[in-house]
């Protein structure tokens, strides 16, 4: 482009392909990457500068953070590749040509592949022995002569070609690998591979016996075509070759690859076409299929990868958006057998008031003695609600904790929390550090309590990765998917906003702006001094400098400021226009702190006029007004909320037809798993969940949603229960 630099280049092709990919206007995908290059958090993007970028939301910037990373990296190995080829002597214009033009990171190595600097091979030796010659020869088609009376002419002792065939092979390796390090050539196999070729397992001899539990039993001897491959079926494929179970491969019809390459390199009047044919099937067999192979299955299982992270971020989002079940005491179990149920009342600020074991679960089954503890630390602290983990005695405990129900005649229910998470949270730094006075297992058993009070204030403290809403998550590449389970935490985090005088460093650490250095300068501070009185304040903290202030003070809340703004989604720097849009509206302060600030818009009128009068957006009035009508809404609320229970069904009491209602405790690619309340989740197939048509069970449900399902069938010895939410 005429006027611009070689840089502003590629900074315009960038924002053009980011704009097409996402489909956006020039202004919001060239203001979202210079917000994010100016150090903006995603979430503070996404809440506060919605003029700028068109109202992108948190998981759209997310996605284009990503592909603006790739694409980045695309040009700088562009750079690379170019210097590369240019200290070699040998860049072409038509090659730059085709490194501009290259869209994947795959077609840039095919390109580089030719110049790219090898270890010695059959072909590099052969050119040792002066052999490239020969294959010009060969490869030019237009032979003088026999190839016998071409290839003596190079048979040379003293290079090490003894004989006219070492000369013909030499010229052969050599012609080999020009063929095989041909973009274009690589181009078309590959596509061919990926639209008609198919992924073929075969159980490996004397292996099936690692597979007790027939886990892998479906791919002992299967075939799908590569382009219809479902992603969890490719994780499962990569698991069980990873686990010596199965062999993998991909297969394709090798004749139709050879005529392929054939069409590429033979010439209609070609004299040495016999010979080349005999190097096109060495070079797809030796060099091109198994590197194509291996590039197919690695483009295979991160497509899968993404899938899977995708559905594990979205269940994940669910659970820790679950809705709190706030001011209520609660007395959690942490279930076991030998070394008894471990238990915690809590106080209605997530505070542990009593911890202590019980023993109602086999092998000690002394049920009484339990009850009779429990009964009088209910009535003791007023205990509202029990949280039961859903772990091992899970089952046990639950109908021990339905008969103390149902004896007492109280007027309690208990809840089935999920306590994946909960041993690795209570074995940690931040346990032994909230907790020192308790050991491991007590702290369990708060985790589980708290779980039910404030899922993401628990939630936080644990890895995402073991927190278990996802499938095959230790298969995956750990370090993507725990930066793309961080971001699903820290858009929760910041969506639902932090008391600043009651987090821990585990949840201010997720809030924007804030390292986990900073989160503990917080914590230091306040131990310090007290409560913060003002959002202002957070100024005095060590190392929370003013840009640190601005990307996290609109997501942290102070009830105890004198400012009732400082406990809203309202950030400081619209605190001006707030207070005009409340003088407007004909309402104070008071009115705002005793949350009477309701019909603001009704009141004010026109928002475009009046945001161009306060001098700020309309988006951002509109979301200043939203949140004075609603100060510290906590969008959790409009979640399903948990299905208490104070009765139990048990497996062997179900009947096919019957009609249940369950919470989602995991989706999956081909299903959904629903707790009934028997202990053992049901599987609801894909096909089973509604009548019209879906690519994911995501598109209809979610983990937490509360569903009607019915029983389709009992497997008492496989301890399997399918179930159908077609009512």
């Amino acid at each position: 482009m005429i006027g611009y630099t070689v840089q502003e280049v590629i900074i315009l092709d960038i924002l053009k392909t980011l704009e097409q990919e996402f489909n956006i206007k020039p202004f919001q995908a060239e203001n979202a990457v210079k917000l994010i290059d100016e150090g903006n958090t995603i979430p503070f993007i996404a809440r506060y500068r919605k003029e700028l970028t068109g109202s992108l939301d948190d998981q759209l910037l997310r996605e284009l953070l990503e592909r603006l990373t790739y694409l980045r990296g695309m040009e700088e190995k562009k750079a690379q590749i170019i210097k590369s080829i240019e200290e070699q002597g040998k860049l072409t214009e038509e090659i730059t040509a085709a490194l501009e033009n290259a869209k994947t990171v795959t077609e840039l190595d095919d390109i580089y592949r030719p110049f790219r600097p090898k270890r010695r091979t059959k072909a590099s030796i052969a050119k040792e022995k002066g052999l490239e010659g020969l294959c010009v020869i060969i490869m030019g088609q237009k032979m003088k002569g026999s190839l016998e009376e071409n290839a003596a002419q190079y048979v040379n002792a003293e290079k090490g070609v003894n004989s006219i065939q070492e000369a013909v092979d030499g010229a052969k390796d050599i012609a080999s690998e020009i063929i095989s390090d041909n973009a274009d050539i690589r181009k078309e196999i590959r596509n061919e591979i990926a639209k008609n070729g198919f992924i073929v397992s075969k159980v490996i001899e004397k292996a099936a016996e690692k597979d007790e539990k027939g886990v892998y039993e479906m791919y002992y001897d299967y075939t799908e075509p590569i382009k219809s491959a479902a992603p969890h079926r490719i994780l499962a494929l990569n698991r069980g070759e990873n686990e010596g179970i199965l062999s993998v491969k991909t297969e394709c019809d090798t004749q139709k690859l050879q005529s392929i390459v054939q069409k590429r390199i033979i010439n209609k009047n070609s004299n040495t076409a016999e010979i080349l044919r005999e190097i096109i099937a060495d070079s797809l067999k030796r060099l091109i299929l198994p590197s194509v192979e291996r590039e197919i299955r690695n483009s295979l299982t991160e497509k899968a990868e993404e899938k899977a992270v995708s559905v594990f971020g979205k269940n994940l989002k669910q659970l820790l958006m679950q809705p709190p079940i706030k001011d209520k005491v609660v007395l959690a179990i942490d279930p076991a057998y030998r070394t008894g149920c471990k238990i915690a009342v809590i106080d209605k600020t997530g505070k542990p008031l009593e911890t202590g074991v019980v023993y109602p679960t086999p092998p000690q089954n002394k049920t009484e003695e339990a009850k009779k503890k429990l009964l009088s630390l209910i009535d003791k602290y007023g205990v509202e609600l029990i949280s039961i983990g859903n772990g091992t005695a899970s089952r046990e405990s639950e109908l021990f904790t339905a008969d103390m129900i149902r004896e007492s005649g109280k007027n309690i229910s208990y809840v089935i929390v999920n306590e994946a998470g909960a041993s690795v949270y209570s074995a940690s730094k931040l346990g032994a550090e909230e907790f020192p006075q308790y050991d491991v297992s007590l702290r369990s058993a708060v985790s589980i309590g708290r779980r039910l009070q404030d899922p993401l204030a628990e939630l936080v403290k644990i890895d995402p990765k073991s927190i278990g809403v996802g499938q095959y998550q230790h298969d995956m590449n750990q370090k993507h998917l725990g930066e793309a389970l961080s971001g699903v935490v820290e858009d929760c985090v910041n969506t639902v906003g932090v008391d600043l005088n009651t987090a821990s460093p585990s949840l201010l650490s997720y809030v924007s702006g804030i390292t986990p250095a900073v989160s503990k300068n917080i914590l230091a501070y306040r131990e310090e001094n007290g409560k913060f009185k003002s959002r202002k304040e957070l100024l005095k903290v060590p190392k929370l400098g003013p840009k640190a202030f601005e990307q996290c003070a609109g997501f942290l809340r102070i009830a105890e400021s004198d400012d009732p703004l400082d406990n809203t989604a309202v950030h400081p720097e619209s605190y001006k226009a707030a207070r005009e849009i409340l003088k407007a509206a004909g309402l104070s302060q008071e009115d705002l702190r005793n949350k009477r600030a309701k019909g603001i818009k009704a009141k004010i009128g026109n928002i475009d006029k009046k945001a161009e009068e306060i001098g700020i957006g309309a988006i951002t009035l509109e979301d200043i007004i939203n949140e004075l009508e609603k100060p510290g809404r906590d969008p959790r609320e409009d979640m399903p909320k948990p299905v208490l229970r104070s009765d139990v069904l048990e497996m062997k009491d179900l009947k096919e037809g019957m009609i249940l209602k369950g919470t989602v405790r995991n989706v999956i690619d081909f299903g959904v798993f629903v707790d009934i309340g028997v202990h053992q989740d049901g599987l609801v197939h894909i096909s089973q969940i509604t009548d019209r048509f879906i690519k994911h069970p995501l598109d209809a449900v979610n983990v937490g949603d509360i569903v009607d399902v019915k029983v389709l069938g009992v497997d008492m010895a496989k301890k399997r229960i399918s179930l159908t939410m077609k009512l």
